[in-house]
């Protein structure tokens, strides 16, 4: 899967990404909303949406299970609804909502949302009473077709508490983009384990979906977008352990001085070429797609290319047939 930046041409992006080989496309929560685009792609044949992410907690449930049905029915069943937490101050600041306990408030809003889609498939009555989520009221005339296809629920994760919960109770692991081999197999696997074994549930009943931050050299040249880009992730407290792994700690403190400041642009000055090619995969079609290959390997179901610069649907789909040479031997 790979990223639809903007509702604008949305559809015709999305036609021209499955032509390229992408089975299906995404969206996150930045300057455009993360619903659209995946409404305007939903007329393209045999391509997957997803959200990845929506944020959470400043939607209510019933908002979100609405989006998503109508999103399922529009696709034909292709839809996934990926969530995810974001941080506090972005919850608290930016959109003026609640952020404490977030562990348990996904906890309860997963179990709202299934609350809720049980109740539009059965008829049976509504009445989920969470610890922050309360639904006791549906009636027919809010009610849609009830003979929409199961919605798979995934969560976006990095830390070791919510990465346990969405393994015991969500369908997906959505893995953060900023990341690496080592990051995966040494802090998330071990906690996904965890979470599978205290719900008594088995590997093959949680798809593992990293997401990989994809540089071509000629579209980003210098990889200036993909820098910028992962100091920004860098700054905030909340990635310091992927970098931390790699022995690189030190330098989220600096990221997030400069951050604080307002000096955005001199960021990405401070992201060298170790912690690129570590985290992210840079480089022509075949480089991007070995970094793919050794990052994921083994772990993932499927995986998410996130472009800091659009890249061409021509060298997209370089990558993709790197990909699946390498898949075939």
């Amino acid at each position: 899967m790979t990223a639809l930046m903007s509702p604008i041409g949305a559809a015709q992006r999305a036609a021209a990404l499955r032509e390229a080989g992408a089975s299906g496309v995404f969206t996150f929560e930045g300057p455009h909303d993360v619903f659209s685009p995946l409404t305007l792609a939903a007329s393209v044949g045999d391509l997957d949406l997803m959200t990845n992410v929506a944020i959470a907690f400043p939607r209510n449930p019933i908002h979100l299970a609405h989006q998503a049905v109508d999103h399922q029915l529009l696709s034909g069943g292709r839809f996934t609804l990926g969530l995810g937490t974001q941080i506090r101050t972005q919850i608290e600041k930016r959109f003026g909502a609640e952020f404490d306990t977030p562990v348990e408030r996904m906890r309860d809003l997963i179990g709202a949302l299934r609350a809720i889609f049980d109740t539009w498939r059965t008829g049976e009555r509504l009445n989920h009473r969470g610890e922050f989520y309360r639904h006791t009221l549906m009636t027919p005339t809010f009610s849609p077709p009830a003979d929409f296809a199961p919605i798979p629920i995934y969560v976006g994760a990095l830390g070791p508490r919510l990465t346990r919960m969405v393994a015991e109770t969500a369908d997906g692991l959505l893995v953060m983009p900023f990341g690496s081999r080592r990051f995966l197999t040494e802090v998330t696997l071990p906690n996904v384990d965890a979470g599978l074994a205290a719900a008594g549930r088995r590997r093959e009943d949680l798809a593992v979906v990293p997401e990989v931050i994809v540089s071509d050299a000629e579209s980003d040249p210098g990889h200036a977008s993909a820098r910028r880009l992962l100091a920004f992730y860098g700054s905030t407290p909340a990635y310091r352990p992927v970098l931390d792994v790699h022995g690189w700690g030190d330098l989220q403190p600096e990221l997030n001085a400069l951050s604080k400041q307002g000096r955005w642009a001199e960021m990405g000055g401070l992201i060298d070429d170790d912690v690129l090619h570590t985290i992210a995969a840079c480089g022509t079609p075949a480089d991007i797609a070995a970094h793919i290959r050794d990052r994921t390997e083994g772990v993932a179901d499927r995986v998410c290319l996130y472009q800091p610069a659009p890249i061409p649907v021509e060298t997209l789909s370089q990558i993709v047939d790197a990909l699946s040479a390498d898949a075939r031997t």
